[in-house]
């Protein structure tokens, strides 16, 4: 039976390892990174420098764009030299390479400006008082990019670089704004019961992604589980790859909180 040919960028890096371990049991998975990943073959390679990455996007069918460093809190220089190559290259090398379709990690942080907003400031803070959870006014990707830092500003570029390819060469280029993904699995601070993105939920995404049509050359979706909280439009995702959720960050709600 055939199966798509899937290169995860970045795969030894958490979201990576969680893609990776089940996205192998229905795709031919490998990856690019630095580290050998422990779940799919990897070329071991530098995504900030093309010519070293190049060789693994030969005969993709999707890319899954993961690589970049992961901390929120990256600053400029680092931004500059690694998250902003990284991305450009696996733009490059799939259509260098004639990939149909890439997979941008991008980030909640594209827009995360939004909340320092009423009611967004008051809900990750775990202050419910007069909210009705079924009212929240959803912050859908129609609306404008309001990155929270250099981080979010190179996942609004990202998604704005993917446009162009698409638009440009016909390449299929869709962007997940991931949630609050973590090892745990769980809620571990106050915001995270409206930003969760369980690990079934994250393969759940992904994995519509990369069997939408082939028809879909753009889109943008919000990258969160099912939470009683959620303040993300995720009506496009239903919509045009049908991602639809399973998982409430309430589950956890009676358990003890950890980490910050």
């Amino acid at each position: 039976m055939f199966k798509k040919k899937i290169l995860i960028t970045g795969v030894s890096g958490l979201v990576g390892t969680v893609l990776a371990g089940s996205l192998k049991e229905t795709y031919e998975v490998s990856g690019v990174d630095l580290k050998e990943s422990s779940e799919v073959p990897t070329l071991q390679a530098d995504c900030s420098n093309l010519e070293e990455m190049l060789p693994a996007f030969s005969g993709v069918d999707t890319v899954i764009d993961l690589a970049s460093n992961p901390s929120q809190y990256s600053e400029w220089d680092i931004i500059h030299d690694v998250n902003l190559k990284c991305t450009s290259n696996a733009l490059e090398a799939a259509k260098i390479c004639g990939v149909q379709r890439v997979i941008f990690a991008s980030s909640n942080h594209a827009t995360g400006m939004y909340e320092t907003d009423i009611p967004y400031r008051r809900i990750v803070k775990g202050d419910y008082s007069g909210i009705e959870p079924d009212a929240i006014p959803l912050v859908s990707t129609d609306m404008p990019v309001r990155p929270d830092g250099p981080y979010g500003i190179a996942k609004a570029f990202g998604e704005a670089a993917g446009r162009f390819y698409s638009d440009r060469y016909g390449l299929s280029s869709l962007s997940v704004r991931i949630g609050t993904l973590n090892s745990e699995g769980r809620p571990t601070n106050q915001r995270q019961f409206a930003t969760l993105l369980t690990h079934s939920d994250l393969v759940n995404l992904f994995s519509k992604c990369i069997d939408a049509p082939s028809e879909l050359k753009f889109g943008i979706y919000y990258g969160v589980s099912n939470n009683k909280w959620r303040f993300w439009d995720i009506s496009n995702s239903e919509a045009e790859i049908g991602y639809r959720p399973n998982d409430n960050a309430e589950m956890w709600r009676e358990g003890s909180l950890t980490g910050n």
